[in-house]
């Protein structure tokens, strides 16, 4: 199961465009995807944070730290007619979890740098081949994400320290950049892991703003998120989307 949190930093950037470029995928979890929920980029239940089963685990080279997470790609499954559906066309996924590399193998290291690979959850992978494949070659690229309602944030924490889940986000998916304020200032958060983000401010009491930035440069602000009642463990609905 794809759990890990410190992979390898990536050399892989990934950008818009319509370039397809040459991967492998398999797939984990069961059909139902039990096995594909929580993971490497800080998201929970899957179905009801809105990404449903169209995810994957990525490899470190396409993982980048974490920074990949939320990063939607379009996949297809190619040169492998014994194991390609004909006609299947594309499926799209956004990058939830993170597949660890095994360095104590010596075949089958799809994983493993400087390798890009895609663990997809099992109904994504029947869309595009047949289920005794195991592993197949594919082609992706990297697409915007449509995300239904707003930028979602959910809060942990305590009194001394915030820690806030930024999720269901749209454009190009994956975070960059989080600033918090409260009655005060703009606080500038730190990337814990994955799309989870923290700082040591105490807020309580204090209605919550947002400052999210994603990997094209774009800055959409979010201001009264939370109101001054808000509390940890609850999840804010920003109002719009990139």
């Amino acid at each position: 199961m794809c759990t890990a949190r410190i992979p390898n930093r990536s050399t892989y950037s990934a950008t818009l465009n319509d370039e397809w470029i040459d991967a492998r995928a398999t797939f984990y979890g069961d059909i139902h995807g039990a096995g594909t929920m929580q993971g490497a980029c800080g998201y929970g239940d899957l179905f009801q944070q809105g990404y449903g089963l169209e995810t994957a685990a990525l490899s470190t080279a396409l993982f980048n730290n974490g920074e990949a997470c939320g990063a939607c790609f379009e996949i297809m499954c190619v040169n492998d007619p014994q194991w390609c559906i004909p006609g299947a066309g594309t499926i799209k996924i956004t990058g939830t979890n993170f597949c660890p590399p095994n360095y104590t193998k010596t075949h089958d290291i799809w994983c493993n740098p400087p390798q890009k690979h895609f663990d997809l959850a099992m109904p994504m992978f029947l869309k595009i081949a047949q289920y005794k494949a195991g592993v197949i070659p594919v082609k992706f690229r990297r697409v915007l994400c449509a995300k239904q309602g707003g930028v979602k944030f959910e809060i942990t924490g305590n009194p001394n320290w915030i820690n806030v889940l930024v999720f269901n986000v749209g454009g190009v998916g994956d975070v960059t950049d989080v600033k918090i304020k409260g009655s005060g200032n703009w606080i500038q958060m730190v990337r814990d892991w994955g799309q989870k983000w923290k700082t040591g401010s105490n807020l309580t009491g204090q209605s919550l703003s947002f400052q999210v930035t994603t990997s094209d440069g774009k800055m959409l602000q979010f201001d009264n998120v939370a109101d001054p009642s808000w509390q940890f463990g609850k999840t804010y609905d920003g109002g719009k989307n990139f």
